[in-house]
């Protein structure tokens, strides 16, 4: 009886393992809202757990003109982003709680040089590259969404 759970468990090792393994090199994918700055309207996955936050937009090919991701933190705090496996050159606003952009960074794909919040944010969201730029969005533009509080 011991050896079958001993076997059952090795078992499910390998196979949590092999799930671990494949999302390290594929894309992921994940629920998305409705964000809107101005009368721009963005698609933005939201990546909420560590492990998602981790992968974020890594291995992905393309991204659409007005796709993203947004990166929900629990509490507000100085976050840095790098591009370690991501193929796409993207810029990165990083975000207040009330939707207030704090900084913008645009960030070379597979890089890991850092790209950090000037103060603590709780949300960072990646864009294709210069796209905010190419919107006249910057520092203290409001963003309008379900996350974020008036």
């Amino acid at each position: 009886m011991m050896k079958i759970n001993i076997r059952l468990a090795t078992t499910l090792s390998m196979a949590w393992l092999s799930v671990c393994a494949w999302a390290q090199d594929a894309p992921q994918h994940l629920p998305a809202i409705k964000l809107s700055v101005g009368m721009h309207v963005i698609r933005a996955e939201v990546a909420q757990t560590p492990e998602e936050r981790s992968i974020g937009l890594m291995f992905r090919k393309t991204l659409g003109t007005n796709d993203g991701m947004l990166f929900s933190f629990e509490q507000a705090g100085v976050q840095c982003f790098w591009m370690k496996n991501t193929l796409l050159p993207l810029s990165v606003a990083f975000i207040a709680a009330d939707g207030r952009v704090v900084n913008i960074e645009n960030m070379k794909p597979q890089t890991l040089d850092s790209h950090c919040s000037t103060q603590p944010v709780r949300y960072v969201l990646e864009m294709n590259d210069r796209w905010f730029a190419k919107r006249g969005i910057g520092a203290g533009t409001r963003f309008q969404g379900a996350p974020f509080t008036p």
